[in-house]
């Protein structure tokens, strides 16, 4: 079966906790802090196996989590760092986070691409430690690991593409010119995958050239299977446009060719502008006029005209001889470059910490501040220096302030997030 789009869900690994520990050794007063750190968690990385060529797999496995990180332990030891967990996909797949649409790799060469990250592990207690506070009571929590939904899209590592209504002779085509071996017969949809196909010209020179399935009328816009196979069409350096020159399904070529080349316009406006030749097929069936009438038509359009029989490989040599000349003109295979992710709204390392206070039935509550999230998992509710630290961030951050103009007096309630205390000044 082959499979080119496929949605999985990503969680990598989160990092391990800090350790709160301290060094106790016979004859070792005051030994101080040892807590060690917390190990990273996996990262989800992707690679290009070449043994795959389609994203079949993906169908029955859509959850891949990796190995949290370990906790920290005594004596300064750190936490072990989880594994990475690799997965495998074909060459041209095309990661896509599902939400938003943001291209977030193109696995088009062998470079391993991380895809979410893992979480950093947590300060044990040992980094804590300062001239005013010499037993601190608390660490800091292993960060969570990136967690997403993407999309996988296949889109096929192709020099060329055939391009054309159904049953008009591509893969046929295909099989005289390359070793390609694709099904073919007398009726619609014969080809209903891509078929890659290796072209060589001799002393070590070849170009790949791709069966796209029979496009019909509407396939910019998913009629049929327009987008799946279109899809395809998009990192093709070039087109070949084949055409049933005989009209032997009773349509007209050059209506034919505008019908396929305004779908390729709906579904991307770049493909409209991609290089095409036009090929016209089943020669043997019409007059020479009605060759050379052709010719004329689509040369006056700015195209090259060749006209094969491909079923007895007439023409075929010129054709690729043409084709090869304007290879090595055009740019290389098409990259679908990252984008960057969106910045966040808030960020702990600037002083842009947004929240909001607001009075419900007497208690003030501090809302709408994900950053200070963070700080509270950082906080020990029994440790009084720890406790002084909450403090002090909520007096830099101005949270004390905003309560004391929202009228918090001695003994109200302050509510942030899960925690609740009586408001002292």
């Amino acid at each position: 079966m082959f499979v080119d789009v496929a949605r999985i869900h990503l969680k990598a690994g989160n990092g391990g906790n800090g350790a709160v520990s301290f060094h106790r050794e016979k004859y070792v007063a005051a030994g101080g802090p040892d807590g060690g750190d917390g190990g990273r968690g996996g990262n989800i990385v992707f690679k290009v196996d070449d043994n795959l060529s389609t994203l079949a797999d993906f169908r029955y496995k859509r959850k891949y989590v990796a190995e949290n990180g370990e906790n920290g332990g005594t004596s300064r030891c750190t936490g072990k760092s989880a594994p990475d967990l690799v997965i495998s996909v074909p060459r041209g797949t095309v990661v896509k986070d599902y939400e938003t649409g943001r291209i977030i790799a193109d696995l088009s060469d062998d470079e391993p691409v991380i895809i979410a990250k893992g979480g950093n592990g947590g300060w044990g207690n040992q980094h804590f430690a300062t001239a005013t506070r010499q037993i601190p009571r608390f660490s800091k929590p292993g960060n969570p690991g990136e967690e997403l939904d993407v999309k996988l899209e296949l889109k096929l590592l192709a020099d060329v593409g055939l391009i054309g209504f159904p049953n008009v002779g591509k893969s046929t085509l295909v099989s005289v010119v390359s070793q390609a071996k694709p099904k073919i017969a007398n009726y619609h949809f014969t080809t209903l995958t891509p078929v890659l196909g290796v072209v060589s010209l001799g002393e070590g020179s070849s170009f790949v050239m791709a069966d796209i399935p029979g496009l019909i009328e509407g396939a910019g816009e998913g009629v049929g299977l327009g987008h799946e196979f279109l899809r395809h069409v998009e990192r093709c350096r070039m087109l070949l446009h084949v055409l049933d020159i005989s009209g032997s399904e009773g349509r007209d070529p050059k209506e034919d060719f505008e019908i396929i080349n305004r779908e390729l316009a709906v579904f991307s406006e770049e493909l409209s502008h991609r290089t095409q030749i036009v090929v016209a097929n089943k020669c043997d069936l019409v007059d020479d006029e009605i060759i050379e009438e052709y010719r004329a038509y689509f040369e006056n359009k700015g195209y090259q005209f060749f006209p094969i029989m491909a079923a007895i490989a007439e023409g075929t040599d010129a054709l690729i001889k043409e084709v090869a000349e304007a290879l090595s003109k055009l740019e290389p295979i098409k990259r679908f470059e990252a984008e960057p992710a969106p910045k966040a709204d808030y960020t702990l390392n600037t002083k842009k910490r947004t929240f909001n206070v607001r009075v419900v039935d007497g208690v003030f509550m501090v809302e709408d501040a994900p950053w200070l999230i963070n700080v509270m998992n950082d906080i020990d509710p029994d440790d009084y220096e720890s406790l002084q630290y909450f403090e002090r961030v909520l007096r830099s951050s101005g949270i004390i302030d905003a309560l004391i103009k929202a009228g918090v007096k001695e003994g109200d309630t302050v509510s942030v997030y899960d925690i609740e205390f009586d408001y002292v000044p």
